[in-house]
């Protein structure tokens, strides 16, 4: 598996196009607001002559869902997954997206749910889907056993944490997310947040100072 990253929007997101060997890909989060980002999405996986087979989203705060429904548009019939209890997390972002200075969003509603324990596939890739709430109900991770790697969105960064002041956020439940789904993987494993450079879980777990 490829991950090929892309930092959209005025939060600095990182949006993950995940692609393998038959040309099949997965969009992870997609952050794209503006006209300008949604082309450069686009015109990558035409460059690459990917076949677009699934929409995820690690978790649904506003500045990981602004490209949802320009994936689904573009990409029609492409299956957008999220985790169940992220779905109130979502359908929240209309009610705050002009306050926020983002009157164009365009919300989109998933065509199913994730399922800890049950893989998601795409060409010849299957991903281990792992619930991690803490930053916000529903949020998940995708994790490569093949390449040791692991979609992570906003639970853990670079020395630092995902936040727990937003509604559905809660401090004592990251840590233990982090701990029982994250810090678990080998340490060789490579962390690409949702924010910030990537990290690997064995330097995380010897210098984050939220996890000593």
């Amino acid at each position: 598996m490829t991950v090929s990253g892309f930092t959209f929007n005025a939060f600095s997101e990182n949006t993950y196009l995940l692609h393998d060997a038959t040309g099949a890909c997965a969009i992870v989060d997609p952050g794209c607001y503006e006209k300008a980002e949604q082309q450069a999405l686009k015109q990558f996986i035409e460059a690459h002559n990917l076949r677009v087979e699934l929409l995820l989203n690690t978790h649904c705060h506003i500045d990981h869902v602004f490209g949802n429904q320009f994936v689904l548009d573009t990409w029609p019939g492409t299956p957008f997954l999220i985790h169940e209890a992220d779905l109130a997390t979502l359908r929240a972002v209309p009610t705050y997206a002009p306050a926020y200075g983002f009157p164009l969003y365009n919300p989109a509603e998933p065509t199913g749910f994730l399922t800890p324990g049950t893989p998601v596939k795409f060409g010849e890739t299957e991903l281990e889907i792992r619930l991690a709430p803490g930053h916000a109900p529903g949020h998940v991770v995708f994790y490569h056993p093949a390449t040791r790697e692991v979609i992570g969105g906003d639970v853990l960064f670079q020395g630092r944490i995902g936040r727990t002041d937003l509604p559905g956020g809660d401090y004592a439940t990251l840590i233990r997310s982090i701990k029982e789904q994250l810090l678990t993987l080998p340490d060789e494993t490579t962390v690409y947040p949702g924010h910030g450079p990537a990290t690997t879980v064995g330097a995380e777990r010897a210098s984050n100072p939220f996890l000593r």
